[in-house]
């Protein structure tokens, strides 16, 4: 079942859910807007020849309040909030609509936990033919919630948990 506007701020208002900070203006019906943040990383593809799934991937590192992103390129960015899922909550990392009909797309591998807690690393990536630029602060993702039928057993805990910054990819980390 996907959360509504009243459960969302129902959820918010008694702590079981937490986006931090927030307005009452990023409540959509069926989804929260979340923002741009000011950490990003880039692979540094002039020191790499090519990635593996066993190594780690070394990123450019760089804070700003506005970014570029080059027509076909790709960068990883952080949400200006904080999130804290309970166990028996799941949530979707969407594009905004009129931000995709820009070309560039915003994801977060789509998917995020019950459990998770920090902020969320975006995957952008510009697949039109002309730079787009960016500010922080601005919404550009949204989080629609769904209820599970019940609470994790497992719920997540895993490399990301607790990220404030961007976090490049942790693959190599994972068990064979």
């Amino acid at each position: 079942m996907i959360l509504s506007d009243r459960t969302i701020k129902s959820m918010l208002h008694t702590g079981e859910l937490v986006i931090d900070p927030i307005t009452l203006e990023q409540i959509q019906p069926a989804s929260v807007d979340l923002r741009l943040g000011t950490h990003f990383l880039k692979i540094n593809e002039n020191q790499l020849t090519a990635m593996t799934l066993t190594e780690e991937i070394e990123y450019v590192e760089f804070s700003s309040k506005e970014i570029v992103i080059p027509p076909h390129s790709f960068l990883l960015a952080t949400t200006k909030e904080y999130v804290k899922l309970p166990y028996n909550l799941t949530a979707f990392v969407e594009g905004r609509s009129s931000i995709g009909r820009m070309g560039l797309f915003i994801q977060n591998a789509g998917w995020v936990d019950a459990g998770f807690e920090g902020k969320i690393t975006l995957e952008l990536y510009n697949a039109n033919r002309l730079p787009i630029q960016l500010h922080a602060d601005r919404r550009v993702c949204q989080l629609v919630f769904a209820q599970m039928d019940q609470p994790a057993e497992n719920p997540y805990c895993g490399k990301y948990q607790g990220q404030s910054e961007a976090v490049g990819s942790r693959v190599f980390q994972d068990k064979r």
